[in-house]
């Protein structure tokens, strides 16, 4: 990997991170855009490079905010274990829809969230 690639990595490393300990979002609304706009990633290497790297700052802000106090465990895990399943069948239909149609799909998703949380 040159170097400037590197560095960009770690800039959107950085930035995923504050997003997350601030909003607690950083993979899909932050990371993927910006690993295929700025990185020029596909949308399904983008989205499974995000996944592995929101584990690790994932474990950071919630290890953070469990010494806060801030972490409901009953809720944590009553939508984290259904997650494992969700992400097992997502990621089952990413790989056999077309890349055009996880583009589609991910630009609606991102507008929708927008429209929520502006109208919130």
């Amino acid at each position: 990997m040159p170097s400037t690639r590197i560095s960009q990595l770690v800039v959107l490393g950085l930035a995923t991170g504050i997003f997350s300990g601030l909003f607690g979002v950083g993979g899909g609304i932050v990371l993927v855009p910006l690993l295929v706009l700025w990185i020029g990633f596909d949308e399904r290497r983008a989205a499974a490079t995000s996944l592995l790297a929101i584990v690790i700052a994932a474990s950071a802000g919630a290890a953070t905010q469990l010494i806060y106090g801030n972490v409901d465990l009953v809720a944590a895990l009553t939508v984290g274990i259904p997650a494992v399943g969700g992400v097992l069948i997502g990621t089952w239909l990413q790989q056999r829809i077309p890349v055009a149609m996880v583009q589609l799909l991910f630009s609606v998703m991102l507008v929708g969230v927008a429209v929520l949380v502006a109208f919130q």
